[in-house]
């Protein structure tokens, strides 16, 4: 009868990991980069990243699982970005069936965010999903982008300020 392999103290913990997080990181990879698809990739991705980092002991625990989690998947999703933009892909999205004007409505109106918050510079967006719509807070963002609480709240503001114009004008 063969061995069954028992599972490590880094696979148990990164098991419970994936099962604590990875609702959260996928709606952060669907808002950072607008499509499903994609975003499931980034997810895993992100989740073989931080396998090999736990297997090689480089999570010490120095940060909350959770921020180290979403600099991951910050990281995955903008180096994707550089590499998309150095082979200039370009890709087409499905257009979502319409039943009802409420729902051509809300369409319309998601439609209008996601381009508007696609429109932000890299870092301000990211700032405002992780704080506004993720609800890290403000040192908890900082940790994530790898900047200090004030320049966290500074992109926020440029963030608010130009989604403000930008809705004002249209």
């Amino acid at each position: 009868m063969p061995a069954i392999a028992q599972a490590t103290d880094a696979e148990r913990h990164f098991e419970s990991l994936v099962r604590e997080h990875s609702t959260d990181l996928f709606r952060l990879a669907v808002r950072l980069t607008g499509q499903q698809a994609e975003a499931e990739d980034v997810v895993q991705r992100a989740f073989l990243r931080a396998l090999e980092a736990i297997r090689r002991g480089a999570f010490r625990g120095d940060s909350e699982a959770r921020t180290w989690l979403y600099r991951i998947v910050l990281n995955v999703v903008f180096d994707e970005r550089r590499r998309a933009s150095r082979f200039e892909r370009f890709r087409a999205q499905p257009q979502a069936r319409v039943v009802s004007a409420e729902s051509v409505e809300a369409g319309a109106v998601l439609r209008e965010l996601r381009q508007s918050l696609e429109a932000l510079p890299d870092d301000q967006r990211t700032a405002l999903v992780l704080k506004e719509l993720h609800g890290l807070s403000g040192r908890q963002t900082a940790e994530v982008m790898s900047r200090s609480e004030a320049s966290i709240e500074q992109l926020l503001v440029r963030a608010r300020i130009s989604l403000r114009a930008r809705f004002d004008h249209d």
